[in-house]
């Protein structure tokens, strides 16, 4: 019996195997399985009433031939980069101002963290009373009345989702980004303002460069969650006006849950993830580009 094996069939080695057999059984058994199952699932056609029938790519070439498939598709990455963008400048703006030690900043980290911890359904209720048309507050602090009918217009709908999004995601971002400044060490700060960088100058060619690590991070984490955005979708549009706001995750759930075509839902969901692993692949690959250290 090799080492390895006498190690693991010692008194340690079995207490050891008791105390991760939980969380690997679940991993296992919630995770890993469903993973299969639903790739299993994509090539079969099934109403979850008769027998599963296997179709081959059928789900895959009806799923590329629909024109409402590149229609969701742009929605998708309408949504997910422009949500991306925002909730990475944004944050950063606010990190950055708040690491200069201005006063209540203790304040403002609450307060920008808070939309963050609030349930969405609270958040669907309360955007969608701020839009509405009639009796919303949005509209009467423009001072357009009646005339921009946000989630029930096709041009405005997206951007009002996009709006809430970041509004949302500022405060988790604001503090990784916090986090990541004041990592950088004082003396960096001072040796840059000896060199004469300050201000602007010293953000770009000091600052950002040693936060670039977090920059990555954040920016891998939010792009995957903006790709996958549901909740908000359910809780304030269903999709409309007209399919301008329906995601891949939300057609996904339509398809699964309204109609019951499970195998087409299925193919979605390996779409979405081919989608979502190539950008996290080409984000990684370009990463020794302006990733410090890297």
């Amino acid at each position: 019996m090799s080492k390895g094996l006498k190690k693991l069939f010692s008194s340690d080695g079995w207490w050891a195997v008791m105390l991760i057999a939980p969380a690997f059984l679940g991993t296992f058994i919630f995770i890993i399985l469903p993973i299969f199952a639903s790739l299993g699932l994509s090539f079969v056609k099934w109403n979850l009433i008769s027998s599963p029938a296997f179709v081959g790519i059928s789900n895959y070439t009806e799923l590329f031939s629909e024109p409402l498939f590149y229609k969701v598709l742009w929605n998708t990455f309408y949504y997910a980069f422009a949500t991306a963008i925002l909730s990475i400048i944004i944050p950063l703006i606010l990190a950055y101002a708040l690491d200069q030690k201005i006063k209540g900043s203790g304040f403002f980290k609450g307060a920008y963290f808070l939309p963050y911890v609030t349930p969405m359904v609270v958040i669907g209720i309360v955007w969608t009373w701020i839009f509405d048309p009639n009796y919303g507050i949005l509209n009467w602090l423009l001072g357009v009345g009646d005339n921009i009918k946000w989630l029930y217009d096709e041009r405005f709908a997206m951007p009002a989702l996009i709006i809430v999004s970041v509004w949302k995601n500022i405060g988790y971002n604001m503090i990784i980004f916090l986090a990541g400044l004041q990592a950088i060490p004082e003396s960096v700060n001072e040796a840059s303002e000896i060199e004469g960088a300050t201000g602007i100058k010293r953000l770009f060619y000091v600052t950002i460069p040693l936060l670039s690590p977090t920059l990555f991070f954040v920016s891998i984490m939010t792009v995957i969650s903006s790709f996958q955005v549901f909740d908000l979708i359910y809780m304030m549009t269903g999709g409309g006006p007209e399919n301008s706001t329906m995601v891949m995750v939300y057609w996904l759930f339509r398809q699964a849950f309204e109609y019951f075509n499970i195998g087409k839902a299925s193919a979605i969901a390996y779409v979405l993830f081919a989608i979502i692993l190539l950008l996290t692949l080409f984000q990684w690959a370009t990463r020794k580009r302006w990733v410090l250290n890297e």
